[in-house]
């Protein structure tokens, strides 16, 4: 897949583009990008994703779901050829004409493109998809409007995983996502105070452009060199230890190694309990070691035939 992050730069192909911000990557985006692939591969043009960064913040984005590495590592596994994502500086001010001839047409070289029924562009969001089928129409190119995806009754949206995540529901936000909610924040040092219990952890921060979950212990996975291992992830402020910000702290089972500084796969599969605040750390390391039992049962569970 050929990644690509400015305005300016020229595809020498013709493609099919699913367009839209894509931030979760969840089941409704994963169809409209299938149905994009699947043209493609019907009318011999390449599929391609337009999205985009964001470094300001944008009143109708709420913070991110997946980081662009995994938006990336997803879409590069889906069968995406071209994945175009600029900063959204480079062309908040384009008209929509000039979003649809300078970059679907001239960057992209789009014979079709694909996107959601709530779809807007161009500055100050002048352009929604009756503006995208006149001005496509106008210079050839299709333009196709895929439906929301339902799960359960729920209209499968950011904003819905968003506030799954918060609720602690990780079923429901990984039902929509169509895999598990993961985060692959870098390792960062913290107190040690989990060597000292004898349960070292990882200590991962979440950037202020991330969503965070509910606060609270869950049972996760931890993917290390492609292995998995059960795993019991703290999300909160460490009130026994007296912490003064919040971070995400895994420790996993059956596992030595180092792993400061190294980016770190953790997947939520279940909320267990509310952060507490114990009497002693002795308490904490109990805590831990039967979040892991369950974590380990989890686990077994899942791979069971």
């Amino acid at each position: 897949m050929q990644e690509v992050y400015q305005t300016q730069w020229k595809n020498s192909k013709n493609t099919a583009v699913a367009l839209g911000y894509f931030d979760g990557v969840h089941i409704g985006h994963q169809f409209l990008i299938e149905q994009a692939k699947q043209y493609a591969a019907d009318n011999n043009l390449s599929p391609a994703v337009f999205t985009f960064t964001k470094n300001v913040k944008l009143g109708h984005k709420g913070k991110d779901i997946l980081s662009t590495a995994q938006k990336i590592e997803i879409m590069k596994d889906m069968g995406v050829e071209l994945f175009y994502s600029p900063d959204f500086i480079e062309f908040a001010g384009f008209t929509p004409e000039e979003f649809v001839e300078d970059i679907l047409i001239d960057s992209m070289g789009a014979k079709a493109v694909f996107c959601g029924e709530n779809f807007f562009f161009g500055k100050n969001r002048a352009g929604n998809v009756t503006v995208l089928r006149e001005l496509c129409a106008q210079r050839g190119v299709e333009v196709f409007i895929v439906p929301t995806v339902e799960f359960d009754g729920i209209t499968v949206s950011s904003s819905e995983i968003r506030k799954a995540l918060a609720e602690g529901n990780i079923p429901l936000a990984n039902s929509m996502l169509g895999r598990p909610y993961t985060i692959d924040f870098k390792v960062v040092h913290g107190k040690k105070l989990g060597r000292k219990m004898g349960t070292p952890t990882i200590n991962q921060i979440y950037p202020d452009s991330m969503c965070t979950p509910k606060e609270g212990v869950y049972i996760t996975a931890t993917v290390v060199d492609g292995k998995r291992y059960p795993s019991a992830t703290g999300y909160g402020d460490r009130p026994t230890v007296n912490g003064t910000y919040q971070s995400c702290e895994t420790t996993i089972a059956d596992f030595e190694g180092d792993l400061y500084e190294k980016n770190v796969k953790v997947e939520f599969c279940s909320y267990l309990f509310p952060t507490q605040k114990f009497e002693n750390i002795s308490q904490l390391a109990d805590m831990i070691e039967k979040a892991l039992e369950q974590s380990r049962r989890y686990e077994q569970e899942r791979t069971q035939p």
